[in-house]
């Protein structure tokens, strides 16, 4: 355990993805089996321990600590795991006992009863130390926050196994915790596993951002153009009578959408983007990102909100059909397999993201910032011959996205951020004004987390700490009036109407675009400005 607590630890202070990596590859390479196979599942938020849960953690600390101290001190720390790691009481004196096995904290809390499991839990946070009951919490909650991936972890397999990670990816979703037929294969003991998943999940191709000063150095008669749909990009995959649904980083989320796991009835994989809308008039009507995050981070879905939102795929590219592998043709021909795929699926679950015909790159500039459906976010560009290959390759594919729209808003609370930025008020929330002149007030339009430099944090954090006006738990009210306050311009990617905010509006994707130190509040924008970018 104490070896595990030292790589999260060390994990937590490292930025460098290369650092990462050595460490976790260092890791891998002197821990035994089964233990780094379980540090793996930990990490990659694949391991299911049902017998605790965060509200028993919670109970367990109450019992030993003072909860106004605990409350006071969760509320600074702003992270469960390392709140009871710290306030926890020390030992009297260590237990030799202490530095149990990773796979044996696993393997008895596995198998205890939900009864059983907090004692067990309470038992080990007398024995061990500060870092060990911070690992200890971390393996038990998920909620890791130490900056590694899924997609980072398996980098590290492959780097120290000498294998390329696409093949780790392919195998992922046939293999368990501890995974040790994998481990075999990498440490040379075996041959590779065989893929043990029906419908494996298959690393997707990913397209650069562009702009016209880059696409002047290539020829346009080489690509084709097609619609970036806003929605989230999946592979639906159906083989040998299972059918699954990965997103683009090969999480399975199949269960959020059983409605059209239902309607996959054929062999084959399919590229395109998960949106939600109906059928009208012999074609499918998309709906908004806002609508499609009715049916996101779902353990289950009532068939009320299946039938409000039912969920469609408008397909992009075709990897595998009836067990022959796609991926090497040209994408033209890919295409026109694909046509031929589609056509024969149900057409009120699947449909084509049409080709969007051009003569030259003014026209797509033109066509980008222009386009006919509002759920567009901009356009894809592919080279007419480019094979379907693993990662981000320059040249082949590009993405070109509408420019972000841009408002001015008043912050209006802020809340502190998680691990590196636990000590920092980096969550904020922000409006604009509505109302008459003479009596306007402030609605809230957004949250956003990031878009600002690491001294740009600092100077907000100190703003909110001198202008809070009340407290709610870890959310600090900031003071907004027309004089005096701080503007942020904001930078987001679409607006949708939304019943569920007061302002009526919900922003896609905001980020802080710029400190508007210079500007008067009462000078920020009005709810008028967005409800017109509705229109």
């Amino acid at each position: 355990m104490k070896s595990f607590a030292d790589l999260l630890d060390r994990l937590v202070l490292t930025p460098s993805r290369n650092a990462k990596l050595k460490l976790l590859t260092d890791y891998l390479a002197v821990t035994p089996d089964p233990d780094r196979g379980y540090a793996i599942a930990a990490i990659t938020r694949d391991l299911d321990i049902l017998s605790v849960k965060p509200a028993m953690i919670r109970a367990l600390v109450s019992e030993r600590v003072d909860e106004v101290l605990f409350g006071y001190s969760y509320d600074f720390v702003g992270d469960l795991a390392e709140t009871v790691s710290l306030i926890w009481p020390s030992p009297e004196a260590e237990n030799p006992e202490a530095d149990l096995r990773l796979s044996a904290i696993v393997e008895t809390l596995q198998a205890a009863s939900r009864s059983d499991g907090p004692k067990l839990v309470e038992r080990w946070l007398d024995d061990l130390d500060s870092s060990g009951r911070y690992a200890l919490l971390k393996l038990i909650t998920g909620g890791m926050r130490i900056g590694v991936s899924s997609r980072l972890m398996k980098q590290a397999l492959a780097d120290y196994g000498a294998k390329d990670v696409t093949e780790i990816e392919e195998l992922w979703h046939g293999l368990a915790p501890p995974y040790l037929p994998l481990f075999d294969w990498l440490d040379g003991k075996a041959e590779k596993p065989e893929n043990l998943a029906a419908a494996p999940f298959r690393p997707v191709m990913l397209a650069n951002p562009t702009d016209l000063e880059e696409l002047a150095r290539y020829d346009p008669a080489d690509y084709l153009a097609e619609w970036k749909w806003d929605g989230i990009r999946v592979q639906v995959t159906a083989e040998k009578g299972v059918c699954r649904i990965y997103s683009r980083t090969g999480d399975d989320i199949s269960g959020a959408f059983p409605d059209l796991l239902a309607a996959m009835e054929f062999d084959g994989a399919i590229d395109g983007e998960l949106l939600v809308g109906h059928a009208e008039d012999g074609a499918i009507r998309a709906g908004t990102f806002s609508d499609l995050q009715q049916r996101l981070n779902r353990k289950t879905v009532p068939a009320k909100l299946q039938k409000q939102y039912p969920a469609i795929l408008r397909a992009y590219d075709l990897l595998q059909d009836s067990g022959e592998d796609l991926r090497p043709l040209p994408f033209e021909r890919r295409r026109e397999r694909l046509e031929r795929f589609v056509a024969a699926l149900p057409s009120d679950r699947f449909d084509l993201s049409p080709l969007v015909p051009f003569e030259g790159w003014a026209e797509v500039a033109e066509k980008r910032n222009a386009p006919p459906d509002p759920v567009i976010e901009g356009l894809m560009l592919k080279r007419r011959d480019s094979a379907y290959v693993p990662g981000r390759p320059k040249g082949p594919w590009f993405k070109w996205k509408r420019d972000p729209r841009l408002v001015d808003a008043v912050l209006m609370y802020a809340q502190r951020g998680h691990g590196k930025r636990s000590s920092f008020y980096s969550d904020y929330t922000f409006g604009v004004w509505t109302g008459p002149a003479d009596d306007a007030q402030l609605v809230p339009v957004g949250k956003a987390y990031f878009g600002f430099t690491d001294e740009e944090l600092k100077q907000i954090d100190k703003f909110v700490r001198d202008n809070t006006i009340e407290r709610f738990g870890p959310v600090r009210s900031v003071r907004a009036e027309p004089d005096h306050g701080l503007v942020l311009e904001v930078a987001f990617e679409g607006l949708n109407r939304s019943t569920r905010h007061k302002s009526g509006v919900a922003m896609r994707f905001p980020r802080i675009s710029r400190l508007r130190w210079d500007k008067p509040p009462h000078e920020a924008d009005r709810l008028e400005t967005l409800e017109a970018m509705l229109e």
